[in-house]
């Protein structure tokens, strides 16, 4: 007993004596934060599990300014100018290991997906076989599986809720806008709804477990090496849930398709999953396991962030009446049937549309923590004069970058569509260097070489839910003096969203 007590005694002594060397000698030392941050990423986990990163990270930017050490190895930048820096092209600046648990053991043996892969080379071999089906005139030959399931996404409003026989009827926005954009996945990636539009909840449990896998992501991100022991462990995996019903789904799905016995696939309108099959035979390097983690990864992560967006561009707009009244002029202005989807090529050129969707993407970013990279030699050096190490995780965070008062202005958290549009009396070049300069720190979808994959899937399916919904439906908050509740953490999810849809007037 004695004998254990001294040893754990000199783990601790040593421990201690080993944390307080490296912060003493750490060259992060000058930048400020939270003085436990510079010793244990333990500090940062606690944030997380908090619920609110996002609030805490704005709070420490206010205080500290536009460096905020939040890691005894990571900072936290704010300077919009450096964007095109970390995030560039050169493929200089590789993911931490904040991405690692983004990835499974098959065979033994680890396997990154595109999300999660940080080696710049071993991303590109990825991402090249299937990028060009990723671009925009390629996904717009999905949009007629998209309209289908905003019909039948309508009918069920209609038949549940606008229409009830006891008069209409609220509903939770996200809750349902999420049912339609995992419907939209899967009918874009196998011709085929997974069906929760048509039973009116996630009536297999895969969205609720990629919320569940989300929250475990954005905890062990944290402390990477979490992960090998509660995942990676190979004596016994004691976490985290996991999608084996989407996998299930996927294999069968690939399975048939090459067996010749999906009925629900048509040639004329090719989806995702011909599309990877296409690529394995002009790429020998891609394998059934590939294929399997494109299908997955485009499921989990073009459903959720799909939602995400939309129902914030209502929610805003909902939120300021006089916003909302110029979006529903603008998009009935269309003329499309209100009865039909709005065309993807008609809601594009809505100029107030756009406004209103890059305004909430500012200030409701989909991602609510820093996108890490690694500094490489040279160092990267700072507007205030200083060099940080190569080696050192830095990165920018969405929603703090969304509320530079010196990009945007001091109404930062003002909702105000019309920053994105020419000012009265604003000189035609003027604004489009503006413009050009507050697009440029839009980091909602990523940026440089390591941008979402599928942004454009994701914009088209928002500029049709949001055009189609306001054209076909009047609105209006079921409580419209609460405000909305977010979770923060690496997305922002809200709840308590209530909503009640008639039909239109008008």
């Amino acid at each position: 007993m004695h004998t254990a007590l001294i040893s754990t005694g000199i783990a601790l002594a040593t421990a201690f004596a080993w944390y307080s060397l490296s912060w003493a000698t750490s060259p992060l030392r000058r930048y400020p934060g939270p003085a436990l941050a510079g010793w244990t990423n333990l500090w940062r986990l606690a944030v997380v599990r908090s619920g609110n990163y996002h609030l805490r990270m704005r709070q420490l930017h206010d205080k500290y300014g536009p460096v905020v050490r939040v890691g005894p190895n990571t900072l936290s930048l704010d300077y919009p100018d450096l964007i095109k820096t970390v995030y560039g092209t050169d493929g200089k600046w590789p993911k931490t290991e904040f991405y690692h648990s983004s990835s499974a053991v098959v065979d033994g043996k680890i396997q990154y997906t595109l999300f999660g892969e940080s080696d710049p080379e071993a991303h590109a071999r990825m991402k090249r076989p299937v990028a060009k089906y990723f671009a925009t005139g390629a996904v717009l030959t999905l949009e007629p599986h998209i309209d289908r399931a905003i019909i039948e996404f309508c009918k069920q409003l209609d038949r549940r809720f606008v229409s009830a026989p006891d008069g209409p009827k609220t509903f939770d926005l996200l809750e349902w806008v999420m049912y339609l954009a995992w419907d939209f996945s899967s009918a874009a990636i196998f011709s085929r709804r997974f069906g929760y539009i048509d039973k009116g909840c996630d009536f297999d449990g895969s969205i609720s477990m990629s919320q569940k896998v989300g929250s475990y992501f954005q905890q062990v991100a944290q402390l990477p090496a979490l992960d090998f022991f509660l995942d990676k462990n190979p004596v016994v995996r004691i976490g985290p849930p996991t999608f084996a019903n989407l996998a299930r789904v996927s294999v069968q799905g690939f399975v048939a398709r090459l067996q010749g016995k999906d009925a629900d696939f048509d040639p004329k309108t090719p989806d995702f999953l011909q599309h990877f099959i296409d690529a394995k035979a002009e790429f020998p390097d891609i394998n059934d396991g590939t294929i399997i983690g494109y299908v997955m990864v485009s499921v989990i992560a073009g459903g959720d962030t799909t939602a995400l967006v939309a129902t914030a561009v209502l929610y805003f707009a909902l939120r300021h009446p006089a916003v909302f009244q110029k979006l529903v002029k603008e998009v009935r202005g269309a003329q499309v049937n209100p009865d039909a989807p709005v065309p993807y090529n008609i809601a594009r050129r809505l100029s107030y549309l756009e406004a209103a969707i890059r305004e909430t993407t500012r200030l409701h970013p989909v991602v609510g923590m820093q996108l890490e990279r690694y500094v490489p030699e040279g160092g990267l050096a700072l507007p205030d004069g200083s060099l940080v190490p190569p080696g050192t995780g830095v990165g920018l965070n969405p929603y703090i970058i969304g509320r530079n008062a010196y990009l945007w202005g001091e109404d930062v958290d003002d909702f105000r569509p019309e920053r994105w549009l020419r000012a009265d009396g604003e000189d035609e070049a003027a604004f489009a260097a503006r413009w050009r300069r507050q697009a440029a720190s839009d980091l909602n979808f990523g940026a440089g070489e390591r941008i979402c994959l599928g942004k454009n899937l994701g914009l088209v399916e928002v500029y049709k839910i949001v055009a189609t919904l306001l054209n076909r439906y009047d609105m209006e908050l079921a409580d419209p003096g609460r405000e909305w509740v977010v979770d923060g953490g690496w997305m922002l999810r809200p709840r308590g969203l209530s909503v009640t849809f008639a039909p239109r007037k008008a």
